[in-house]
């Protein structure tokens, strides 16, 4: 397991850059947000109708839950003529939700 020294001043986190880490877990506490988080991951990039219908939840919902998410940095917005595309940020947040993911089914997996 990979555990960050205390003793490193370089690698401790300040005040604010916990806020803004806790800011962006706050962001993917929300199911809705995963879901469309999962959709661009797995697709690459895609529009907002498309990610609408993956996820199940109507075009303005989808288009609000990911203006929050290019806010915050975690997905990018390319417009191409009226169309405007989707995509993941950063693979770190691949990372991440792979993380989540594997500790949750491992913990759950015998109550599904």
């Amino acid at each position: 397991m990979y555990l960050v020294p205390m003793d490193d001043p370089a690698r401790r986190l300040t005040r604010s850059d916990a806020e803004s880490l806790a800011a962006r877990f706050k962001l993917l506490a929300d199911p809705g947000r995963v879901q469309i988080v999962y959709a661009l991951l797995e697709s690459g990039e895609l529009r907002v109708g498309d990610i609408a219908r993956i996820v199940g939840a109507s075009e303005s919902a989808t288009s609000h839950q990911l203006r929050q998410l290019r806010m915050a940095g975690l997905v990018n917005a390319n417009r191409t003529g009226r169309e405007v595309h989707y995509r993941i940020a950063d693979i770190h947040v691949r990372l991440l939700l792979d993380v989540a993911v594997e500790h949750y089914l491992h913990d759950h997996g015998d109550h599904r």
